[in-house]
C-alpha cells in the first residue's frame, strides 16, 4: 500500500479544489470538499490501489468489477452527478437524474480541473477536462440543466481559460460579487503556485 503517496495525491487534489471554490466565492464547499475520502471505506482502498496517474477506484474497478470506495464517496458528496439519481415520480420511468444545485455543479467543475491538474502534473492544459468530460459519454445518467451548465463551463475554460471562467462563474451563475482585488489576489496565488 502506498499510504502516503495516496494522501499527499488527496491533500494536493483538495487544495487545488479549495482555491478554485475560492476563487469563486464557495468557501464551504471549498472547506469540505472530497472530505470522505479520509474515511477508511475509501482511504484503505484508496491506498491499496494507488497509482499515482489515475484514480485508484479505476483500478479497484480492473481488480474485483466495482468500485467500493466509489459507491462509498458518490453516495456522500453532493459535487457528483451520481448522487442525484433518484426514482422517477411518473410511473414505469425507474430511476432518473434529479437537477443538481448550480453550487454543487460548479463544485464538480472545479472538481474535473482539480483532477485534471493533479493526474497530469506540469502536462495540465485547460481543454483536459473537457477532454476527460467527453470520454465518460454520462449523457443518459445526468439531468439536461446539470449536463448543459457543465458542458458551457467545460467548453469555456478550454476555449477561455481559468480566469473568464470564474468571472463568469460568480457574476452570471453564483451572482457573488466577491471584490476584484480579492478576486486578483486569489488568481496571483494560483499562478504563482502553479510556475
Amino acid at each position: 500500500m502506498k499510504v502516503f503517496k495516496h494522501l499527499k495525491t488527496i491533500s494536493e487534489h483538495r487544495k487545488l479544489v479549495r482555491q478554485g471554490c475560492f476563487a469563486v466565492g464557495l468557501y464551504f464547499q471549498g472547506l469540505t470538499h472530497d472530505l470522505s475520502k479520509y474515511s477508511p471505506s475509501e482511504f484503505i482502498v484508496g491506498a491499496k490501489y494507488y497509482q499515482g496517474f489515475r484514480s485508484p477506484n479505476n483500478a479497484e474497478r480492473e481488480a474485483i468489477g466495482y468500485s467500493s470506495a466509489w459507491l462509498h464517496h458518490k453516495g456522500r458528496n453532493k459535487h457528483h452527478y451520481e448522487y442525484w439519481m433518484d426514482y422517477s415520480s411518473i410511473n414505469g420511468k425507474g430511476i432518473t437524474p434529479a437537477r443538481m444545485p448550480d453550487k454543487y455543479i460548479v463544485e464538480m467543475f472545479m472538481d474535473r480541473i482539480a483532477a485534471s491538474k493533479t493526474y497530469n502534473k506540469g502536462k495540465y492544459t485547460d481543454d483536459m477536462p473537457l477532454q476527460y468530460y467527453r470520454r465518460g459519454n454520462p449523457t443518459e445518467f445526468i439531468e439536461e440543466y446539470t449536463r448543459k451548465t457543465l458542458e458551457h463551463l467545460l467548453v469555456m475554460l478550454a476555449e477561455q481559460g481559468e480566469e473568464a471562467c470564474f468571472e463568469y462563474i460568480r457574476t452570471r451563475i453564483l451572482n457573488k460579487r466577491i471584490g476584484t482585488k480579492i478576486a486578483r489576489m486569489i488568481r496571483e496565488k494560483q499562478r504563482s503556485h502553479a510556475g
